[in-house]
């Protein structure tokens, strides 16, 4: 536990530095292949296309593939008369590894550079591809951008965005400053189209971004993180969402480890630092479990031992300074800090959930991004 505290706090300090590169204005353009997933979205499918559709690049640069998964016939009509693509799924397994498989098996183009995955909730800005395209044109190969929430209403919205941008300090903001890859984050993600086109075939989990991101860290290939560049993407908005998103989660982490782990005597010999980093990512609890346990056992010492308390409360201490550093200032406020009350009850949930692994590992469909 208190490797995992300093870890966390180290990252989280490292996210508040400034980030020095910003990649180079240019007048070439990539093009770009945009994938959307959508299985049963057919609230937010078209919205989220219209609003990709007013980006700041040229239009023969990009185009838009939507993997419709049992859409309605309406939503269909309406997404036909887009300047789009529209692929109807044929596949059986509802995951959005099957989708991303077989839009990429029924593209009507091979001359693309770059692939980005969306979720059929996600929005963006008008500068979206442009920033993408710096980066790439600069010899990037991999990008996460940064997710944010949007149309937050609910207490669980409220509590699952701070949890996002948590993780986007500890895993992503923090790491690059660092020189280390950043985590992918399941949208917002760009690869470049040949390497992509080769791996995704051999992605079948719906823990798809972390299957990638292991085959990139093999490989060496570095992924960066566009702070700047923000997805807006729609936050689970009640208790249960938020507990099956999580017990999901949990399944993923595990098997990404027995998946990795293996791959760790090459990774030390080769001196592949990302990868190392990545293992040691995945045996880690997740933060709430690892704060709530610390809190539970500072408590509990108090009445079995005041003197070993003391360790106890300083490591709560510290578990809390890099909560509280990676929480970005805009969010915190008094509805935050009164959300904030569900958390006891979502740790023994959590805690429930290390019981129910088995469980966990059915399909899930992928909209539980």
């Amino acid at each position: 536990m208190l490797f995992s505290v300093l870890y966390l706090l180290v990252f989280a300090t490292a996210s508040l530095k400034k980030r020095k590169i910003h990649y180079p204005e240019t007048n070439d353009r990539l093009k770009f292949v945009i994938l959307f997933p959508a299985y049963k979205e057919d609230k937010v499918i078209v919205s989220s296309v219209k609003s990709f559709l007013t980006q700041d690049y040229p239009k023969s640069c990009y185009d838009i593939v939507i993997i419709s998964d049992q859409l309605q016939d309406e939503t269909n009509d309406q997404l036909f008369q887009l300047p789009v693509e529209l692929l109807i799924a044929n596949y059986e397994d509802r995951t959005k590894a099957k989708a991303l498989n077989f839009a990429m098996d029924n593209l009507n183009k091979d001359d693309y550079d770059v692939v980005v995955v969306i979720d059929a909730d996600n929005t963006v800005n008008s500068n979206f591809l442009n920033e993408i395209n710096k980066a790439f044109l600069f010899g990037i190969k991999a990008v996460q951008t940064h997710r944010v929430a949007k149309d937050v209403k609910t207490d669980m919205e409220i509590l699952d965005a701070a949890s996002e941008e948590i993780n986007n300090s500890f895993f992503r903001s923090g790491h690059v400053r660092l020189g280390l890859s950043s985590a992918l984050s399941g949208s917002g993600m760009a690869f470049e189209h040949k390497w992509f086109k080769k791996y995704i075939k051999n992605v079948s989990s719906v823990g798809e971004d972390k299957e990638l991101e292991l085959e990139l860290l093999k490989q060496g290939i570095y992924i960066d993180y566009l702070e700047d560049v923000y997805i807006y993407d729609q936050k689970v908005q009640t208790q249960d969402v938020f507990y099956n998103q999580r017990r999901r989660w949990i399944a993923t982490q595990y098997d990404n480890f027995s998946r990795s782990i293996k791959h760790m005597p090459e990774a030390l010999r080769t001196g592949n630092i990302d990868l190392c980093n990545k293992i040691i990512q995945w045996v880690m609890l997740p933060r709430l479990i690892l704060l709530g346990f610390i809190m539970l056992f500072a408590i509990l010492f108090l009445f079995i031992d005041m003197f070993l308390a003391i360790k106890w409360w300083i490591l709560l201490l510290f578990m809390s300074l890099a909560l509280a550093i990676a929480i970005p200032d805009e969010m915190v406020n008094e509805r935050l800090i009164k959300v904030l009350k569900n958390l006891p009850k979502l740790f023994v949930l959590m805690v429930v959930n290390l019981f129910r692994m088995k469980g966990a590992k059915k399909k899930f469909i992928h909209t539980e991004h």
